[in-house]
This record gives structure tokens, sequence and C-alpha cells, in this order.
């Protein structure tokens, strides 16, 4: 049996054990999967993650970075209160669209806003607006721009409030320092930010599973 293999079975076992499948958010990967978007959503066990990281920072806003199909919206989604509210910041409008759709499958259009642009230009109207600060980011976008997401997350999340980045290990090549590959430079750059940002204290953990070999960042926000 090849290594890939004993990952996707021991993710196959953790998610049917712990993370089942509901209709809603199988529907939202079938609607996502006929719409044509990447098959680049996290895996099941990974979205119950981010659930269960949001209920326990006791999460009232969360922002997203990289909305797709709403799959991980919807876990997210999940951990709000009831007076709670999600915000996520998708570039394509067709993206948006299904996510807008599967949202609202799963009772959540009433407390989630997707928001449709770069979020480079949607991040700076969002401050403008002096939201209440966020307790919760989760940033799952185009990885050129990663370190820039963290500095905004920064200024929009109160202190205590915890950020997660997506997909650091690019495969193991996060430790090129020679690569020229765009993805893999904005990652470094924002793990040395986290690194280095006086208002952080994170860490990067490795992953493999049916996503590959991967993983993510964590940091929470110092006062």
């Amino acid at each position: 049996m090849s290594e890939s293999q004993v990952w996707n079975d021991v993710d196959d076992h953790f998610t049917t054990l712990l993370a089942p499948a509901d209709e809603t958010l199988a529907a939202a990967l079938r609607d996502s999967d006929a719409a044509g978007l990447p098959p680049i959503n996290v895996a099941p066990n990974q979205g119950k993650l981010l659930q269960l990281l949001a209920e326990i920072q006791g999460a009232r806003r969360i922002l997203e970075i990289g909305t797709l199909g709403g799959y991980s919206t919807i876990w997210l989604g999940r951990a709000l209160p009831a007076d709670g509210r999600l915000i996520t910041l998708e570039y394509d409008p067709r993206h948006a669209e299904v996510a807008r759709a599967n949202l609202a499958r799963a009772g959540l259009d009433d407390v989630t806003e997707v928001r449709v642009g770069p979020a480079l230009e949607s991040l700076p109207k969002l401050a403008d607006e002096n939201p209440e600060p966020f307790d919760f980011v989760f940033i799952d976008a185009d990885k050129v721009n990663n370190a820039h997401y963290i500095e905004w997350a920064v200024r929009l999340t109160r202190p205590g409030g915890v950020i997660v980045l997506d997909n650091v290990v690019r495969d193991g090549a996060v430790t090129d320092g020679a690569s020229t590959d765009p993805s893999v430079r904005g990652t470094r750059a924002a793990l040395e930010l986290i690194a280095s940002h006086p208002k952080l204290n994170g860490t990067a953990v490795q992953t493999v599973g049916s996503k590959g070999y991967d993983g993510f960042a964590l940091a929470r926000v110092l006062a």
C-alpha cells in the first residue's frame, strides 16, 4: 500500500468517526463540483477542526479570506452563536454565487455575508467601516498575498483573537529559500511575518491526508 493511500485511509477513518458528512455539506461539495469550481476545499476533518477552533475561541465575529464554494464557510458558520456574524471575501463572482446558494441551503445566509472582489481591495473597505473586531480569521486565498492578509488580519482582529493560515507547507517547498514560485515566496513571507510581528505569537504544523502533504499556521493576536 502506498504512503498516500495510508494517508487517505486514515483521513477516511477519522472523517467517518468524527466528522461525518451531512446532506448540507455533501450538497455544497456536489454543487461546487458541478459548477466547475476547483476541488481545493478543506478536507472534512479540517473543516471540523476550524469549527472547533472557532468554538473554543468563543468566536462571535469571523472573517474568512477565500470563500470558494462556501464549504469551509459552512463549518465556520456553524460555530457562531445566534448573534454571530461571518464575513467572507471571494475574488471570483461565480464562486461567490455558488457559495451564497450553499450558505442559504445551510440556513446561514442570515449570519454570513459574501463580499466579491480582490481581497486587497475588500479589506481596506471593510476597515473603513470601522467594524467590531473579529475574534477568528481563516485565510485560504491566493498565497502570493499571504503576508498582506496576515497584516490586515492583525489590524482587524481583537487582542486574543486567532488567525489560521492554510496551505503553508507546499509539499515541503516552503523550506526552499531560493524558490521562485510566487506561492512559496508568499507563504514564506507570511510565516516570517508571524515570527517577527510584535503582536503575534504563532506556530505551524505539518499535515498529511486526503489533501496531500501540507499544513497550517496558527497565530494569536497579542495585546
